[in-house]
């Protein structure tokens, strides 16, 4: 999509696609498709002590903007306090995770190109409604959810 070819977008507060993705609530606020590939928005909200894994993009640079709660992110050898208002980037290549605070996050995920929305609508199943999903005690699928990354160009490194 050309540049001339771009709309406006507008999402509501109460907009976008609402997905449950790895224990939280994914929103996708802008994609690909309404950037031009130029770049993914994606409202996270995380319970409390949630962790990701060690993992890696190789396509894509990562924002995260902390809107509520705090998260506590590992990259580079850092080791990184965020609380709202923070904003850190993460380029492509560099492995990073974080853990939420003990009252949870919410952030923007902020990518650049756009596209990773594909990779966590595949992982994710649609929000029931726009809250946490209810507890699991199921293990996630990990060699799953490897090989999606994998396809997506990134990596599940621990």
């Amino acid at each position: 999509m050309e540049q001339q070819d771009l709309k406006p977008l507008y999402t509501p507060a109460d907009g976008g696609e609402a997905l449950w993705w790895m224990g939280g609530l994914a929103v996708i606020r802008a994609s690909a498709t309404d950037t031009g590939g130029q770049m993914t928005i994606v409202e996270i909200t995380e319970p409390a002590n949630a962790e990701t894994p060690l993992h890696v993009h190789n396509r894509e640079d990562e924002g995260f903007w902390i809107i509520e709660g705090s998260a506590t992110f590992h990259i580079e050898g850092q080791t990184i306090e965020a609380g709202p208002g923070d904003f850190l980037f993460g380029p492509r290549g560099i492995p990073h995770r974080y853990t939420t605070g003990p009252d949870g996050c919410r952030m923007l995920f902020i990518l650049t190109p756009g596209g990773m929305e594909d990779m966590v609508r595949e992982m994710s199943e649609p929000a029931a409604a726009r809250t946490l999903p209810p507890p699991s005690d199921e293990e996630p699928d990990y060699e799953r959810l490897m090989a999606i990354a994998g396809a997506y160009g990134g990596e599940i490194l621990g």
